[in-house]
Formats: C-alpha cells, sequence, structure tokens
C-alpha cells in the first residue's frame, strides 16, 4: 500500500508562485511514475503533470513553462513548482503515485485527499 499526503495549497493572487508537496510513505519502493493532477468545480479532473522513476517529466499544454515537476526519491516526496499563477489553475490538486505490486504483478494508482488552490485577486 501507498499512502499519499499533499501540503502547499492555499491562495495566492495572479501572476504568483506556490510549490505544492507529496510525500509518499508506505510501500514506496514499488513506485514508478508520480504525478498531479486537477480539478475545479464543475470540471472533469486532468493530468497536471507526471514524472517517472527515471526522471522523464510530462505536462498538459496550459501549463507548459510555468509548472515544474521534480521528485526526491530519497525522501518520496515529488514537487510542483507552480508560477505564473493564474484564475484558471485554480482547482484542487491531487498527487497520485503509480506502483508495480507483486503476487501477481499489477498496476495500482495511489491518490492523495488534495490541497485547495485558489489562484484570485
Amino acid at each position: 500500500q501507498v499512502q499519499l499526503v499533499e501540503s502547499g495549497g492555499g491562495l495566492v493572487q495572479p501572476g504568483g508562485s506556490l510549490r505544492l508537496s507529496c510525500a509518499a510513505s508506505g510501500s514506496t519502493f514499488s513506485i514508478t511514475t508520480m504525478g498531479w493532477s486537477r480539478q475545479a468545480p464543475g470540471k472533469q479532473r486532468e493530468l497536471v503533470a507526471a514524472i517517472t522513476d527515471g526522471g522523464s517529466t510530462n505536462y498538459t499544454d496550459s501549463v507548459k513553462g510555468r509548472f515544474t515537476i521534480s521528485r526526491d526519491s530519497a525522501k518520496d516526496t515529488v514537487f510542483l513548482q507552480m508560477n505564473s499563477l493564474k484564475p484558471e489553475d485554480t482547482a484542487v490538486y491531487y498527487c497520485s503515485a503509480e506502483s508495480i505490486v507483486p503476487h501477481p504483478d499489477y498496476t495500482m494508482t495511489y491518490w492523495g485527499k488534495g490541497t485547495l488552490v485558489t489562484v484570485s485577486s
């Protein structure tokens, strides 16, 4: 099992910055890809950024050049640095972790409870 706890959300003005953190615990050795998704009220949840155990990253087009995902494997933590924030970035941000589970081998996706980011003046 993997447990994920997000932190760092809050209220920020347009153009400001915020850094989200996600701490993983449990069977963290099995984690491959970690990522951040977000869901605004009345909107579909979307993947914002992801990073593999090899360090490869990908981002949704709307955040490219503004957001950066990084990972500290030694501390089982993933970060999302969010710069030049816009009101449309307002959402609950969820951390996710993809894990390979033995007996038998299968892939599980774990989710944190989310942290609210509000971008408003």
